[in-house]
């Protein structure tokens, strides 16, 4: 048989050999180290598998070609492509680790219960590490691949032996990216914001969805998204609905004619609040806030488990007290008064 057609079957058959090898380790290691429960780990499973069948037949090429190879493709494991390719997928093996490891922390975390708190802190910051990570691999593997080319190198050296000025040119040029970076940091662990915590920002309420290195999204409560540079979270003054708890107190204002029973509006409220389970049970209150000449203001105030539930109770109440004094006490709705008052003329002829 001709070597290079026996070379070129070897090699497949370490690529089969190396791609079936993997498989049934990984297949015996999920059993006892690591069975995800989400479509998104099971994903990163499979990618960070694939990353290692290949780096297995890297692995073992460099062994099996001199070998085998005929003498013209003798060392191809020591050429420049191969190189450059063997630095990739080691990279691609690191990413794809570091994206299994942050599932391995995750998966057990979940938003679905009332006091999520420390699951949304340990979230942000593992999924902010894992970025920064990725960013590392990335441009360590750039600069690898560019150092194994000898024009690179000089250039490597020409920039090292004029640091000085090239740090400060880079630095200046590179100064919002860098505030953006050392905020990132700031705020995965000092954390003024965690994802899915419901903010007012822009005068918009939404939720957090997701911290990147640079930038945060804000998913708006229409579906839009606010994407804010995340040195804006440190400069600017928003409202952080769900900083230590989720429980959050709403009002309902209703301005009514002096005549209204106050009594039984508050029973009325009560009662409202028992009825569904938007209220948790906790604040309950109607009181007279204020006085003018046509109505009076009632304020009434109650608590609930989380914003988007303060919001819905908010518009049941007022709905439901509306419709209460429409059909109980219609005339003590707002209404203007006018007194008219005819003196009669008393003239004598």
């Amino acid at each position: 048989m001709n070597d290079k057609i026996l070379f070129i079957l070897i090699t497949i058959a370490a690529l089969v050999i190396s791609h079936v090898l993997v498989w049934l380790v990984f297949k015996i290691l999920r059993k006892f180290l690591f069975k995800p429960h989400s479509h998104s780990g099971e994903k990163a499973i499979q990618k960070f598998s694939q990353a290692v069948k290949w780096g297995l037949f890297f692995v073992l090429f460099p062994f099996v070609e001199p070998k085998v190879s005929p003498e013209e493709w003798r060392f191809l494991s020591e050429m420049r492509i191969f190189k450059i390719l063997f630095i990739i997928n080691l990279s691609w093996i690191l990413l794809e680790f570091v994206n299994v490891l942050k599932y391995y922390f995750v998966e057990h975390l979940s938003f679905d219960k009332q006091d999520n708190l420390k699951e949304r802190r340990m979230i942000t910051q593992i999924s902010f590490v894992q970025k920064l990570v990725a960013v590392v691999i990335i441009i360590i593997a750039a600069a690898a691949i560019l150092m194994s080319f000898d024009q690179a190198r000089e250039i490597g050296q020409g920039l090292l032996a004029s640091a000085g000025v090239a740090g400060i040119i880079i630095g200046l040029a590179a100064q919002k990216s860098i505030a953006n970076l050392l905020a990132g940091f700031q705020i995965a662990f000092t954390q003024p914001i965690r994802i899915d915590d419901v903010v007012v920002v822009e005068g918009e309420w939404g939720k957090i969805e997701e911290i990147n290195l640079t930038y945060v999204v804000v998913c708006i409560w229409d579906q839009r998204r606010l994407v804010l540079p995340i040195y804006y979270f440190l400069e600017n003054p928003f409202q952080n609905w769900t900083r230590t708890t989720a429980d959050i107190w709403g009002t309902v204002f209703i301005y009514v004619d002096h005549t209204i029973p106050i009594s039984d509006l508050k029973d009325k409220l009560k009662e409202l609040l028992e009825s569904t389970d938007l209220w948790d049970g906790k604040v309950q209150v109607l009181q007279v806030t204020d006085v003018k000449e046509t109505t009076i203001e009632l304020r009434c105030l109650m608590s609930a488990r989380d914003s988007p539930s303060a919001f819905d109770l908010r518009c049941f109440i007022r709905e439901q007290m509306i419709i209460y004094i429409q059909e109980k006490y219609p005339s003590s709705l707002p209404k203007t008064r006018v007194l008219m008052d005819k003196e009669k003329d008393g003239s004598s002829d």
